[in-house]
């Protein structure tokens, strides 16, 4: 047996959802979050105490995130009406239309870090370009893409406008996509409802002064713990003729260690190697499998701040075969000015 096929064998055994596991955190995410709510709705008299608490509300936020992720991929529940119906069910509380993110991101899964498939349905947070193309862009054209890719740009003032203003409308899909694009419309008319109904009873402009902190920051810490985990110093691409799918989940997927309480409120997310090699297996499961897998397999972690740090490398250097920063292409490139 080869050791590809020994680590897939692994973690399969990992694969198979636990349904009270399951309902525990679907209770504790969402409960929590409500709860969290509530107790910044009855304090918004002294709003600075409301305020202290969305880091809790957000927190809660990102673990509901990742229940709707766990759904996408048919791995929370066995059944597909129970993983649809609650992921839809998160998706009017993150905000994220469900049957088109998913499909978007099952996308994704079929092609990271592989350098000929970028363009495939990929977003900026999961593709780059390699270094001789960002030299051959117009100086115009290399300006926005340093622009888009600065870690205050991608990671602080665009996430809040993706969830907030971009994904209630189909503006990237397919026409093609014609159930994915209802269900974003339906997903809109449910939020107005729910929404509404909230602003009615307890006024808009607390709901506003409430909902829309918390989405920002669950935006900023959601979209950061998925876009560091396919970029870095160390992470590998490769051309579609070398690529496989378990060296990408070893080297083109990222370890990121943290400490127990992050790792719960992010749903073990870090272990983002494990989800690559194996979607199937529930977020709960993936700290079982790294320890399993890690018994014969060289893992390389990193930690906050190195996953910090990574979102500097934006560039994909062939050449030295790793990924470098915008000064560092500018240094390997005499005579040229960025």
């Amino acid at each position: 047996m080869t050791e590809e096929m020994r680590l897939r064998r692994e973690v399969a055994r990992f694969q198979a959802p636990l349904l009270h596991k399951s309902l525990i955190q679907l209770a504790t995410s969402i409960g929590g979050f409500l709860a969290t709510c509530t107790a910044m709705y009855a304090a918004f008299d002294l709003y600075w105490v409301a305020l202290a608490l969305v880091p809790l509300a957000a927190g809660f936020l990102v673990r509901i995130f990742i229940i709707q992720h766990d759904c996408g991929h048919l791995s929370f529940f066995r059944s597909r009406l129970a993983n649809d119906v609650i992921g839809f069910g998160c998706s009017l509380l993150t905000l994220t239309p469900y049957a088109s993110w998913r499909r978007q991101h099952a996308g994704h899964h079929g092609i990271w870090n592989d350098l000929d498939r970028r363009q495939s349905g990929a977003d900026i947070y999961s593709s780059c370009l390699t270094v001789d193309e960002y030299r051959a862009l117009s100086p115009q054209r290399r300006w926005w893409y340093r622009v888009t890719r600065h870690p205050l740009v991608a990671n602080v003032l665009l996430p809040p406008f993706i969830f907030l203003m971009l994904y209630r409308v189909p503006f990237d899909m397919p026409q093609a996509w014609r159930r994915e694009r209802r269900l974003v419309h339906l997903t809109n008319l449910t939020l107005v409802a729910a929404l509404g109904g909230l602003g009615m009873a307890l006024g808009y402009d607390r709901v506003a002064a409430v909902q829309i902190p918390v989405l920002v920051v669950a935006s900023i810490i959601g979209v950061w713990l998925f876009s560091v985990q396919h970029c870095g110093e160390g992470v590998q691409w490769s051309r579609h003729a070398a690529w496989d799918p378990v060296t990408a989940a070893l080297r083109s997927s990222t370890y990121l260690r943290l400490p127990a309480v992050l790792q719960w409120f992010t749903g073990n997310i870090g272990f983002h190697h494990v989800h690559h090699l194996n979607p199937r297996v529930p977020n709960y499961r993936l700290q079982e499998c790294h320890k399993r897998i890690t018994a014969f397999c060289d893992v390389p972690a990193c930690s906050i701040r190195d996953g910090l740090r990574a979102l500097r490398f934006a560039l994909w250097d062939e050449a030295r075969g790793r990924m470098v920063t915008f000064r560092q292409a500018a240094a390997g490139a005499p005579g040229r000015s960025d």
